[in-house]
C-alpha cells in the first residue's frame, strides 16, 4: 500500500472515528452506580489510611458547584477518559479502542477539532474546523508519511506524500479533479500538469539525460517536445535526441516538423 492510498484510509478511518468519539461521552456521562457513590463515601472516611487499591467500573470527577468534570469509565469499546468544561461541554476524550489508541479535542461547542490515533499499522492526526470538515489531515506508517490539506467543503485540495523511493506533491481543484503534480523519483523531478478533466496536458522533466518539456492535447496526445526528448510514432518507431531538439506533432501523432 502506498503512503497516498494509508493516507487516504486514515482519512476514513478518522473521520468514522470522530464520529464515534461524539458518541462516547454519552454512556460516561450517566449517573454513577450504588458501587461509586459508596467509594465516594469510602474516601471521604479513610482520608487518613490511603488505599492501596480501588476497583470501580466508573468514575467521575466533580467541582464545587457539583458539576460533572471528568468521567473515567471502560465502555463495551474500551477505557475511556472524558473532560468537561464548567458548560458540561466536552473538550477532550482520551481512549483506547481495540487496538487503536485515540485523543480526540473539542470547542466550546462540542465540535471535534483535532483526533490523534495510533495503532500498530500508523499514527495519523486529524484536524477539522467548526462544522466538523476535515482541513488537515497527517499520517506517519512504516511505508512513509503523508499530509493532506482541505478547503472549508471538505474537498481536499493538496496532498503530500514520502517514501524512501519518492516524494510527491499533488495539487486538486474544488471539483476534487487533480490541476498539478510535483514528484521528485530516482531519475530526477517531474512537474505536471493537468486540464479541468483531469487530463495530462503539460510536464517538465530534469532527468539523467537532461531537461525537457512536453505537451499534450486534449486526447492524450504528444503535441510537442522540447529538450533531451524520446519519443514514439504512431507506426512504433522510436526516436531519441539526446540533444536539445524542439518536435512537433500533429493531433495523428505523426511528426510534422523538428530541430535540428
Amino acid at each position: 500500500m502506498t503512503t497516498e492510498e494509508r493516507l487516504e484510509k486514515l482519512e476514513r478511518q478518522m473521520s468514522a472515528a470522530k464520529r464515534r468519539s461524539r458518541w462516547m461521552p454519552a454512556g460516561l456521562g450517566l449517573s454513577l452506580g450504588v458501587g461509586v457513590v459508596g467509594l465516594a463515601f469510602g474516601l471521604q472516611g479513610a482520608r487518613t489510611q490511603p488505599l492501596k487499591e480501588v476497583r470501580t467500573s466508573r468514575l467521575v470527577l466533580v467541582d464545587a458547584e457539583g458539576r460533572e468534570r471528568a468521567t473515567l469509565g471502560v465502555p463495551e469499546d474500551g477505557p475511556c477518559l472524558v473532560l468537561s468544561d464548567e458548560n458540561g461541554k466536552t473538550r477532550a476524550v482520551l481512549g483506547v479502542v481495540k487496538d487503536q489508541s485515540r485523543l480526540g479535542l473539542f470547542d466550546e461547542k462540542g465540535e471535534g477539532r483535532a483526533l490523534l490515533t495510533a495503532d500498530s499499522d500508523q499514527s495519523g492526526l486529524g484536524l477539522y474546523d467548526e462544522k466538523g470538515n476535515t482541513y488537515a489531515m497527517l499520517a506517519v506508517s512504516r511505508g512513509g508519511s503523508g499530509l493532506g490539506l482541505s478547503d472549508g467543503k471538505g474537498e481536499v485540495r493538496a496532498r503530500l506524500n514520502v517514501n524512501k523511493d519518492q516524494s510527491r506533491l499533488r495539487l486538486f481543484d474544488g471539483k476534487g479533479e487533480i490541476r498539478a503534480s510535483l514528484d521528485v523519483l530516482k531519475d530526477g523531478p517531474v512537474l505536471t500538469l493537468f486540464d479541468e478533466k483531469g487530463k495530462d496536458r503539460a510536464g517538465v522533466a530534469v532527468l539523467k539525460d537532461g531537461p525537457m518539456l512536453y505537451l499534450y492535447d486534449e486526447k492524450g496526445k504528444t503535441r510537442a517536445l522540447l529538450g533531451a526528448v524520446e519519443a514514439a510514432l504512431p507506426d512504433g518507431t522510436e526516436i531519441s535526441h539526446p540533444e536539445s531538439s524542439l518536435l512537433l506533432f500533429g493531433p495523428d501523432g505523426e511528426m510534422v516538423w523538428k530541430a535540428p
